[in-house]
């Protein structure tokens, strides 16, 4: 079997080890296309892969077109949204994720951006202690949990809320459970935001949602671009002067969020799973998950059911 990895974006080069390692002592030969510049040699190489890990990669329909043989498709990392995942399966692909193995990189950014924030930026100005705020976890995956186990280290007073988690599983992790989405927002005084961009969470941070904050609120983002609404945000930051928002994924609006000085920041790049501990983690489970699937049909983590 051939078993192509396509990273524009490469891992780091110890996962690329343990990638080959992994898949090459089954017998499956390993394909590399790193730091590509061009989609049609993205088409090119996945012509005739069996297999395919991927990163942040985007694919398409037209590049499901060029798969002839492509069987499987495993994203490194939770968030699969770059994979047109219904098109996978009406080609009879299946799709695949590596939740939790970027998880804890993800929620040690969180605190990273918000001692930076609550700092003034470290600007030189005094600023204000983590101890005792009231934190919002939106959605309690494997990334929210990680943020309320690193927050209770903080002392830190941490509620949740997540449509698809049951309350008692919260309360249970020692967080505050609350009803809504809107009650989250009302309580907190920091919302960390870690829902997928579905249909329903797409621009839903909007201005009604926001407005509900506190005086002094900070949203952070470290989920995905796509569920703030910019335009209703950049709005209600022109109308609240006490508001901040830190993200990890630059807004289109980037130029525009930053006229608001020493209240918005943005990381470069996206750098939630940026650690070398993230990158070999989600890598060498990505090939697992390949060998899994060869070996003996296992499907555990397919989404495109």
């Amino acid at each position: 079997m051939k078993i192509l990895v396509a990273t524009e974006k490469p891992f780091a080069a110890t996962a690329v080890e343990g990638i080959k390692k992994e898949i090459e002592n089954i017998g499956n030969q390993v394909v590399m296309l790193e730091k590509y510049t061009d989609k049609q040699q993205l088409l090119d190489a996945v012509s005739d892969a069996d297999a395919m890990i991927v990163r942040s990669d985007k694919i398409t329909a037209e590049v499901l077109d060029a798969a002839k043989q492509l069987k499987i498709i495993v994203r490194a990392g939770a968030g699969y949204d770059n994979i047109d995942t219904e098109y996978a399966k009406g080609r009879g692909v299946i799709v695949e994720n590596t939740p939790g193995q970027n998880s804890n990189a993800v929620a040690e950014l969180v605190f990273g951006l918000l001692v930076f924030a609550v700092r003034n930026f470290y600007n030189g100005k005094s600023g204000t202690e983590l101890k005792g705020k009231k934190l919002g976890i939106l959605a309690f995956g494997n990334v929210g949990r990680n943020v309320a186990r690193i927050a209770k280290g903080f002392d830190m007073e941490i509620f949740a809320y997540d449509a698809f988690c049951p309350a008692s599983a919260i309360e249970e992790a020692g967080v505050h459970a609350v009803a809504s989405q809107d009650d989250l927002f009302k309580i907190c005084d920091i919302v960390s935001l870690h829902i997928p961009a579905t249909a329903e969470t797409k621009g839903s941070i909007d201005y009604k949602t926001v407005a509900q904050m506190k005086k002094g609120g900070i949203l952070i983002n470290t989920a995905r671009k796509e569920v703030i609404n910019e335009p209703e945000l950049l709005k209600l930051f022109s109308e609240r002067e006490d508001l901040k928002f830190i993200t990890d994924i630059k807004p289109d609006a980037d130029e525009e969020f930053a006229k608001f000085e020493g209240r918005y920041f943005s990381t470069p790049k996206k750098m939630g799973a940026q650690t070398a501990e993230a990158n070999i983690n989600a890598g060498i489970a990505a090939a697992r998950q390949i060998n899994a699937f060869f070996k003996d049909g296992c499907t555990k983590f397919q989404v495109n059911k």
